[in-house]
């Protein structure tokens, strides 16, 4: 595919910063500009040739952009939009990296109104533990997935030109609806991740967590993994998602009350039968290639 003349990154952490340099790498852009909201991390993307511009708002890095990456908390979406619609034309591609997608459309539905159709929401599903634009690499999108979610305006053409990038930098994309999004990403990201954080709060609120997580080991590592994800965007992704999160929490309190009420019984083929179940899914879904 052609190379975009520029792209504007607006947010330049690991997410925004991450897909500035994939697209350097794979010669899709010819210049990056960027803003972030502390002016620090602005100018560590320019030193790191993550960006090729510091910009001072977002209205900024957006002018004369015919790429546009929101890498924002989904939270700042709506007004984040709106500063910059003014100069939005149905030849800008505009795109997200939310974990959440309903309130983003509806973000833009009301920010954008009638220059929705350039906007295409998009969630790679990717990242790592340490956020920062210290963090950026450019291989972080390689071998992701990542689910686009158009609105009923989103121009086909805009769908297109987005599937092609994010495959061009080696993602499997494939497209659904922002609820159907929701509803799967609360169960396998949102929830586990909010397991792991009640995890860690539950040893440590204990007189002998400090002496229980001294023998912590391999198990306990790759279970709460995720437990040390940045404060900030998990609460923020925790609330987005509050309805979606709250049911698929549920239904795991159904899963561990029926666990529980087997080892209470002393029930151990009951136990045995759930466990095997669980253990083959489980072995399945790493066959299938993750």
């Amino acid at each position: 595919m052609q190379a975009f003349e520029q792209l504007g990154v607006i947010g330049c952490g690991l997410m925004g910063g991450s897909f500035a340099l994939a697209l350097k790498q794979a010669g899709l852009v010819k210049r990056v500009v960027g803003y972030s909201k502390s002016p620090s991390t602005t100018q560590r993307a320019r030193q790191m040739g993550v960006i090729d511009v510091e910009a001072p708002s977002a209205l900024m890095a957006a002018s004369g952009s015919d790429l546009i990456l929101l890498a924002v908390p989904v939270a700042a979406t709506e007004p984040t939009l709106k500063s910059i619609k003014h100069l939005i034309t149905p030849k800008t591609l505009v795109m997200d990296v939310g974990s959440t997608k309903t309130d983003v459309v509806q973000a833009a539905r009301l920010s954008l109104r009638d220059r929705l159709g350039s906007f295409v929401p998009a969630h790679p599903i990717a990242g790592k533990e340490l956020a920062g634009v210290e963090h950026a690499d450019a291989q972080l999108y390689q071998g992701a997935q990542v689910i686009l979610t158009p609105t009923e305006r989103t121009l086909t053409s805009h769908l297109k030109k987005a599937q092609k990038l994010w495959e061009k930098l080696g993602c499997k994309v494939r497209a659904m609806s922002p609820e159907a999004h929701d509803a799967a990403l609360a169960a396998v990201s949102h929830l586990p991740h909010l397991l792991a954080f009640a995890m860690m709060q539950s040893l440590l609120s204990q007189t002998s967590g400090d002496e229980m997580l001294a023998l912590a080991g391999p198990g306990f590592r790759d279970f709460t993994r995720i437990g040390a994800g940045d404060p900030r965007l998990w609460s923020d992704v925790l609330l987005a998602n509050r309805e979606q999160v709250l049911a698929q929490s549920r239904h795991f309190r159904q899963a561990l009350s029926e666990l529980e009420a087997l080892i209470e019984d002393g029930n151990h083929q009951g136990l045995e039968d759930r466990v095997t179940l669980a253990s083959a899914a489980r072995a399945q879904w790493r066959m299938s290639g993750h």
